[in-house]
């Protein structure tokens, strides 16, 4: 048998230059079968839930089975270029998204990745998209408010910072235009916004986009779209990547944030989808056994933060906030072991002191469309029963030319006056059970009945606060001008005014307001209690202004 020696010097020489000293140790299984967006593979067996997966094609998927002698993973994306066979590779990483401020501005997809044409997205931040929640310490009560600018809202189902409240309602009740002028009134504030699309129509996330553009809300928001025409996997995971980019900024930064989930029933439907096609058991409607937890995952991650007390150097530089001793004590508790380790480390001749750093909060404005006003059905009372109270959005009012078309009798908000300004409190303490009650009165004197004279004034008074109470869309309105709108009402200055006058009048009053009083706005800022002094103050000048306006 003859040697040739120039073949075996080039094996040999490509081995040295493939050597490497570390082995490549990775865990390989074979894609089964695939199709509509989940694939059957075999080889994983120490695949984790939740585990990203590579697929030799470049796609990426989510362990979301664990059986006997496979696994079932979801693709998020360019499922149809994975083939049977092909190999796929555990990372050994739950999912994550990039997090960061480089986010702010930008319009991504549920992996972060940029659809706005704006270039790449550079951050080295990553955080997971399913944490668990924060326990009972790590929180505080929810107790100031966020401001949404719009005055049916802030005056009666007033929601606070670290609140969950649902938007419900048929299509095309005016949803999300309640959370996009949310979004527009935080401008000049300091909460970071989070709008999270989910199976909408691309046309429609483009026009959202260029109103919030145009307003400029984009300088602190994050838009993150699962199109309608994108894959069940991504419009799944969307509303967890948007809440993991909320969550950099309230952990890491302390800072408020505001997440919006515009709509979680098409999460559920998409994840409906993905359970059926891995042959999870169906339930009611054929949702999944655990389509409860679908949406209790996510939203109890909506909190207001404890404030941290930490033990750090004397003296040490501003944003130097390392404890000495590797101990963090939240809230209250560990205040007699703090106490311990202050005296302890001033024996060693450690200079310490206590710093009390400020929590931050993720409110959360799930939206949830109902099917006829259908409020009873199976995900409706699922959100329900776990957000903090709901915006229940009526078709009816809405054509009638009342918006936001807020039903009152049905709207709440279990955080209440908690979360709302003092002067808005009192004078508006009573209005949403005036106006459900000017609704029934309203029904009942259709019938054509005589009214006695104090019914009549109520619904007289009913109907201007209605109109009072409307709103333009994209035109949110500061709590201190609504405070002097809502007070001239409820203080019966409108009484007498045609009610088609009513919206003339409040922009008239406003504007005398703003030219000529600019004190009364200054004065509610620096103590936002609406006392008698003040309460006769605003009375005299509405009084004075309303006999110029009738003439």
């Amino acid at each position: 048998m003859k040697f040739r020696a120039d073949e075996i010097a080039t094996i040999i020489r490509d081995e040295i230059a493939s050597y490497r000293s570390t082995l490549d140790v990775a865990e390989i299984g074979k894609v089964l079968e695939v199709g509509d967006g989940v694939a059957q593979i075999y080889g994983l067996s120490r695949a984790m839930a939740g585990e990203m997966l590579e697929f030799a094609s470049g796609a990426t998927g989510v362990v979301f089975n664990l059986e006997e002698n496979s696994i079932g993973a979801v693709v998020l994306g360019g499922y149809l270029d994975v083939k049977e066979g092909e190999e796929v590779r555990a990372t050994g990483r739950l999912l994550s998204v990039p997090v960061g401020d480089a986010m702010i501005g930008r319009v991504v997809d549920p992996l972060g990745r940029p659809l706005d044409g704006k270039g790449p997205i550079q951050t080295p931040h990553r955080r997971p998209m399913e944490i668990i929640a924060p326990g009972i310490a790590e929180r505080q009560p929810v107790t100031e408010p966020l401001q949404t600018g719009v005055k049916a809202i802030d005056a009666m189902i007033p929601i606070g910072r670290g609140q969950r409240e649902l938007i419900i309602g048929d299509r095309k009740t005016g949803k999300t235009a309640i959370a996009i002028d949310t979004i527009i009134n935080q401008k000049g504030g300091d909460v970071i916004c989070v709008y999270v699309a989910i199976g909408q129509k691309e046309s429609t996330v483009a026009g959202l986009v260029e109103a919030l553009r145009s307003n400029g809300a984009m300088d602190y928001s994050i838009v993150v779209t699962a199109g309608a025409s994108d894959p069940a996997p991504l419009q799944y995971i969307a509303a967890y990547a948007g809440c993991a980019m909320a969550e950099y900024f309230m952990y890491e930064h302390g800072r408020h944030t505001l997440c919006v989930y515009d709509d979680l029933s098409k999460q559920a439907q998409a994840y409906r989808q993905l359970s059926l096609l891995l042959r999870r058991p169906p339930g009611r409607e054929a949702y999944p056994g655990d389509v409860f937890y679908l949406h209790s995952r996510l939203l109890e991650r909506s909190c207001r933060v404890a404030d941290k007390k930490v033990i750090v150097r004397k003296g040490a530089p501003a944003g130097d906030e390392t404890p000495v001793n590797g101990k963090v004590y939240i809230g209250n508790q560990d205040t007699h072991a703090l106490d311990h380790d202050l005296a302890a480390l001033g024996k060693d001749g450690h200079e310490v002191r206590k710093v009390y750093k400020s929590g931050g909060s993720l409110t959360a404005l799930p939206v949830i469309e109902t099917l006829e006003g259908e409020v009873s059905a199976y995900i409706p009372t699922n959100v329900i029963s776990i957000t903090d109270g709901q915006i229940y959005l009526e078709p009816d009012l809405f054509f009638a030319g009342v918006r936001p078309a807020i039903n009152v009798g049905i709207s709440v908000s279990r955080v209440g006056g908690n979360a709302q300004v003092p002067a808005m409190k009192k004078i508006a303490g009573s209005l949403r059970l005036d106006l459900a009650a000017f609704r029934a009165l309203e029904a009942f004197a259709q019938l054509g009945t005589e009214l006695d004279p104090a019914t009549q004034r109520q619904l007289d008074r009913g109907k201007r606060m209605v109109e009072l109470l409307k709103q333009p869309q994209f035109q949110p309105m500061s709590v201190y001008e609504q405070i002097l709108s809502i007070h001239a009402g409820t203080r019966g200055f409108l009484d007498d005014l045609p009610v088609d006058q009513v919206p003339e009048f409040e922009r008239a009053l406003l504007k005398h307001y703003r030219d000529e009083f600019p004190e009364v706005v200054e004065r509610l800022k620096a103590d936002p209690r609406m006392t008698d002094d003040v309460d006769a103050r605003l009375k005299e000048i509405v009084g004075n202004f309303k006999t110029r306006f009738k003439k």
